[in-house]
């Protein structure tokens, strides 16, 4: 998505901005899960929860940015009281935390996702599809969940940590389930990289793609989703869905999937913990995840 950042008087730069947002200024955050609310070992702590009540109090509402499945991201928006629409898979699929309805699910166009597929397993990769399937009771689609032949693929952590909720397709790359919306390949960093450029070299206007390491498993994943996908093209639409103008956003985040609403969003702000790359693209810098960067920022612009 194309955004221009609301005048504000700053300059892009990984040096803390002279403009830095009040209470006036700001309608609603938008924050990543993993590296941003919680820390390195998994956990919000009480600074970030006091933090997330204290924007509930001044009238600000919450929606949650996450790379992550659906299933996995309900925990947190329980824990956190989020009512609005959960922005899950990186932007793909957004879905209503009380009924569990579906607000928005990305589709690729015809023939990209077969050819997608097909490439990936030709390079050596076992790729991993999501689907809308919560209520049914799983969460995505591969050719095995034999781990023993994954390895070499890089998915065998996953298979073996998530394998109750996949579904195994036999014609997986030449008629691919319906519903599938993204997925990943998982490897080394290097080789996630090199299959990004191959991918992105190959499909330049159909699909949307990043490298990222989720910190809860060992290898890096290259994550696909139709041209267009992002975390900020969701949280626009559920801003926009509860009368809230985007230009009022602020957004927060640590990763590569992070960058489109951290250059979007009225102010953006990285994580301590945050690549250069990340950092660079936001108008601010927190402190890390482990030293309650969140806290911090909330109470920066909540203090006048």
């Amino acid at each position: 998505m194309h955004c221009t950042r609301p005048s504000n008087g700053s300059q892009r730069s990984s040096m803390k901005n002279t403009f830095f947002p009040t209470r006036a200024d700001i309608n609603m955050f938008a924050f990543d899960i993993d590296g941003t609310l919680l820390n390195s070992v998994h956990e919000a702590t009480d600074a970030t929860c006091e933090a997330l009540r204290k924007l509930a109090s001044a009238g600000i509402r919450v929606v949650l940015a996450t790379g992550r499945r659906y299933r996995d991201a309900l925990p947190l928006a329980d824990m956190f009281q989020i009512e609005l629409p959960l922005v899950t898979a990186s932007g793909a699929l957004v879905k209503s935390p009380g009924d569990h309805s579906t607000r928005f699910i990305a589709k690729f166009s015809e023939g990209v996702l077969e050819e997608l597929l097909c490439a990936l397993i030709s390079e050596g990769h076992e790729p991993i599809a999501y689907t809308d399937s919560y209520l049914e009771g799983f969460d995505f689609y591969c050719r095995s969940t034999d781990v023993s032949l994954c390895k070499k693929s890089g998915v065998e952590e996953y298979l073996h940590r998530n394998r109750s909720l996949a579904r195994v397709s036999d014609s997986f790359e030449t008629v691919p389930p319906a519903g599938i919306f993204a997925g990943f390949a998982m490897g080394d960093r290097d080789e996630m990289l090199h299959l990004e450029n191959i991918l992105r070299n190959r499909w330049p206007h159909h699909v949307s793609l990043h490298t990222i390491r989720s910190p809860r498993y060992r290898d890096w994943m290259c994550e696909f989703a139709p041209a267009g996908v992002t975390k900020w093209s969701a949280v626009v639409d559920v801003a926009k869905s509860v009368g809230i103008d985007p230009a009022t956003i602020c957004a927060v985040g640590d990763d590569t999937n992070d960058i489109p609403m951290l250059r979007c969003a009225r102010f953006g702000v990285a994580m301590g913990n945050a690549s250069i790359d990340v950092q660079a693209a936001a108008n601010w810098v927190a402190p890390s995840h482990d030293d309650d960067g969140v806290a911090d920022l909330v109470d920066r612009i909540l203090r006048d």
